[in-house]
């Protein structure tokens, strides 16, 4: 018989029409993988617990998070949880290819929603910018009842833009949020580079920590198309003929080009990035994320 994946298959989460619901069932995958695994912990920096030690006053030990967890934590005062966050998501019309059953966009968005109830479940104060080739929507962070909500219920609207102005969200980012805080940006970065690395110097600059998740459909990454077809620019509505096996080996020398230099301007100004395939199941990326700054850190 075939070992049972842990993770939740995403074709099966994506069937689920419910962004509230969905949401919730990555955190539940969230947590069993938090469970079986050899973390002792959530980062410091998400959260409003940190690990039991000997010698803490027993009374401030959280129940509810050890019978999750199967781990000691004692809750911190407010004075000591101070972390900001905001989710920057891409909603241009890129982001509406999927090869299979959901989009990109599903799949971003539901990643957004997990991480908005992760924070706002830790005490943080969480906020959401969409754009595309503008800026649409803005909800500054905050951590009062209700805030998660309203982030659900502009999570949940469709995109009406087209094309994708990196540099001008990311400018807007940079204008709107002035305290220090977390930018969580969503995006699958089919853009040029340059002018989002200008923005991205600016954020980091100005010490902001940076978290750019880089969703793309495995077909973009592997272009492994079979047949002759007509492709369509979903920003431009433009349509090429291409036979994909005379174009593969262009495309992912073009595409690997790309992928370097957006890794380099990451690392240049130390931004935690991450490409993720919408084939992952999303629960193992909220892990392996909060896994990997745990480690970095």
């Amino acid at each position: 018989m075939p070992a049972v994946s842990r993770w939740i298959d995403p074709d099966a989460l994506m069937r689920v029409k419910s962004l509230e619901l969905r949401a919730r069932m990555v955190m539940e995958g969230f947590w069993k993988g938090l469970h079986k695994s050899p973390l002792h912990g959530f980062s410091v920096e998400f959260s409003e617990y940190r690990p039991y030690v000997k010698g803490d006053d027993p009374r401030f030990l959280d129940w509810k998070v050890m019978a999750r967890s199967d781990r000691a934590f004692i809750k911190k005062f407010e004075d000591e949880t101070n972390l900001r966050a905001h989710l920057v998501l891409d909603r241009s019309r890129s982001m509406t290819y999927g090869s299979g059953t959901f989009t990109k966009a599903d799949y971003s968005a539901t990643l957004a929603a997990t991480m908005a109830h992760f924070l706002a479940g830790q005490g943080d104060a969480v906020g959401l910018t969409t754009f595309d080739e503008k800026m649409d929507r803005h909800i500054p962070a905050r951590n009062r009842p209700g805030q998660v909500r309203r982030i659900m219920l502009q999570l949940e609207h469709s995109s009406s833009g087209s094309g994708t102005d990196l540099g001008a969200a990311m400018k807007g980012i940079h204008e709107l949020v002035r305290k220090r805080c977390m930018i969580f940006l969503f995006s699958d970065l089919l853009a040029p580079v340059e002018e989002l690395e200008k923005q991205i110097g600016y954020l980091s600059a100005a010490g902001h920590d940076l978290v750019i998740f880089q969703f793309l459909d495995h077909r973009e990454i592997h272009f492994d198309f079979e047949k002759a077809t007509h492709f369509r620019d979903t920003e431009t509505g433009k349509d090429l003929y291409v036979d994909p096996v005379n174009a593969r080996k262009s495309y992912l020398e073009k595409f690997e080009a790309h992928q370097e230099a957006i890794r380099t301007m990451c690392a240049r100004h130390r931004a935690n990035y991450r490409l993720v395939s919408t084939s992952e199941p999303l629960d193992r990326v909220m892990f392996d994320f909060v896994q990997d700054r745990q480690q970095g850190r």
